[in-house]
């Protein structure tokens, strides 16, 4: 039974004092591990500011293809007989290049005079009531008619003059009257049709086959003009299919020529960034190729539209590049950037150094080995550099991350900075 003290009350057990010991021991432990940690210096990596141009572009891809092209291809299936001429030869205007098979071709044109020839002549017949053995024979017929009609005309006068001396009934003059009436019918019908034998429908029926014919042999002797193909213009055959005595069926392409001395890239806009283009932005466009080698435009045609091309919603814009050593090949992939601004002697810094918070945009300046918060002004920014117009000295070095992706903060202790 536990003792009782004078007051009547059950004495509290006291803690060991090693307990208590042992728990000032770890809490001073704890506070100089804190502030141990608090002063360990962190690893990070750092970079210069300095001075280049920077330059902010929409970035994109584009095709090379000729300002003036002429090509030629198979007006219909046949024979490729004569070619005068090599791939990468430049041509004169007025040259024949190459000559196809034209035997087909001649043969049509043959046949599509013949249609027009046969067409003129009905219309003709049409126009002038049949042909001229109908209208001999409708004249012929008409003169014997008139004559009938005449005979008709005698025979009724003869026969009312009896009816008045009582020598012909009624009934004979009727009948005279009855064979006047079908002569005078038979004239006016011959008539008729010896100037008005055809309808209007009927002519205009004629003429519709006569342009039908002659529109088939313009075509005809188009294509026939076609077989031997002639350049408008000086140029460089750059793509030359056809090969002599091989088959070409119709449509396909014979030749290409182009003058490659200026050539346009067809650059394709991401829909996003159509907004940013204006007419006489300069273009600059490389091409893998040639590393290093940079030509130079502006823009020359702004999107009328968007299309899709393959995963992309794209904007086309076009501009002239000069391309007097030819090295630019038509149908050749490049990469484009549509310049938007270009400041040359900018203090620049990775876009990584600069951050942002409510007090705005600022970046850490290790000075002294220590993180200094240095409030910036900045410009222009590409994908990899931002320019600073304020709040950093040039060569100031900057932290970009701790090694151990511990947050940086105002007045952090850094050891060994690596650039």
């Amino acid at each position: 039974m536990a003792e009782l003290t004078e007051s009547g009350r059950t004495p509290t057990p006291r803690k060991p004092r090693w307990i208590i010991i042992i728990g000032a021991i770890l809490a001073v432990l704890a506070l100089t591990a804190s502030l141990s940690f608090r002063r360990a210096q962190v690893q990070v990596r750092t970079a210069k500011a300095y001075r280049e141009t920077i330059t902010a572009s929409i970035a994109t891809n584009g095709k090379i293809e000729p300002t003036d092209n002429f090509e030629a291809h198979a007006p219909l299936a046949t024979t490729v007989k004569r070619v005068n001429i090599h791939q990468g030869d430049w041509t004169k205007p007025g040259e024949l290049l190459l000559q196809l098979d034209d035997s087909a071709a001649r043969a049509e044109v043959a046949r599509a005079q013949a249609q027009v020839t046969g067409a003129q002549a009905d219309l003709s017949a049409v126009s002038g009531g049949g042909t001229q053995e109908e209208l001999i024979t409708t004249r012929n017929a008409l003169i014997k008619a008139q004559a009938d009609r005449d005979a008709a005309q005698r025979n009724l006068q003869a026969m009312k003059r009896l009816l008045q001396s009582g020598a012909a009934s009624q009934s004979e003059v009727d009948a005279a009257q009855t064979q006047l009436n079908v002569a005078d019918a038979n004239v006016h019908m011959l008539e008729q049709k010896l100037h008005d034998r055809f309808s209007k429908p009927e002519i205009g029926h004629a003429e519709a086959r006569l342009a039908e014919a002659r529109a088939a042999l313009t075509a005809a002797t188009d294509v026939l003009r076609n077989m031997n193909v002639v350049v408008p213009f000086a140029g460089m055959a750059y793509n030359l299919p056809a090969k002599k005595d091989e088959f070409a069926a119709a449509g396909d392409l014979l030749v290409q020529v182009a003058d490659l001395h200026k050539v346009r890239v067809r650059a394709f806009v991401d829909e996003p960034d159509i907004g940013r283009l204006q007419k006489g932005q300069t273009v600059e466009v490389t091409w893998d190729a040639l590393p290093g080698r940079v030509w130079r435009g502006t823009v020359e045609s702004l999107p009328t539209n968007v299309i899709q091309r393959g995963t992309r919603m794209v904007g086309e814009v076009t501009c002239i590049l000069d391309n007097g050593d030819l090295k630019l090949l038509p149908n050749t992939n490049v990469a484009v950037a549509v310049i938007q601004v270009r400041h040359e002697n900018a203090l620049t810094v990775p876009r990584e150094a600069v951050r942002q918070d409510a007090d705005g945009k600022y970046v850490f300046e290790i000075v002294n080995g220590e993180l200094k918060r240095r409030n910036v002004q900045t410009s222009v920014a590409n994908l990899t550099r931002v320019e600073i117009t304020g709040g950093i000295p040039d060569g100031a070095v900057l932290a970009l991350g701790a090694v151990n992706l511990q947050p940086l903060r105002d007045g952090m202790p850094v050891k060994n900075p690596t650039q």
